[in-house]
């Protein structure tokens, strides 16, 4: 069965689904938006379980935000930079200038998919900026954690609040 858990906690994951390398990527987002994160879907055809994956994890963190909750991160990974603001919207949407087709074995962009679906899920408008990276694994990561930290100060108390 599809869901997905998350609470604020010590950053510990255990994810499954199905695609090993979004397994690594939620794990890190855990890890830095020190989630205690369980994730898990049911096998389907890899697009399909990254939108799950999304959309699980979206309607897991959307009771956490209050209205006009956000939050923004710059994380790196080795020599990739990425910034992730994210805002409690009625009107969901993601905004990216990163394209990583093909990475991760799927022929659409694994991370804007994934992005797609939680932001539709929590009810989010999410702005992605890859600022510097050429490595897509260590893109891809630098996202993750940023996303990570960005949900982390979204859902914590003050969120709502000009910062």
């Amino acid at each position: 069965m599809s869901g997905a858990r998350v609470s604020h906690g010590s950053g510990s994951a255990n994810v499954a689904t199905g695609l090993p390398l979004l397994d690594h990527l939620l794990e890190e987002l855990a890890r830095t938006g020190r989630f205690d994160l369980v994730l898990e879907i049911d096998p389907d055809d890899p697009e399909a379980e990254v939108d799950a994956a999304g959309a699980a994890l979206g309607h897991a963190v959307g009771p956490l935000l209050l209205g006009g909750a956000h939050g923004a991160a710059t994380m790196p990974a080795d020599e990739a930079l990425a910034m992730v603001v994210v805002e409690r919207t009625d009107r969901p949407l993601v905004h990216s200038n990163a394209d990583l087709t093909g990475v991760g074995g799927l022929g659409t962009d694994l991370a804007a998919r994934f992005l797609r679906s939680l932001a539709e899920a929590a009810g989010l408008t999410l702005h992605v900026r890859l600022i510097e990276g050429t490595d897509s694994d260590h893109v891809l990561e630098a996202i993750f954690k940023a996303l990570g930290v960005a949900l982390a100060r979204a859902t914590s108390p003050g969120a709502s609040m000009t910062t």
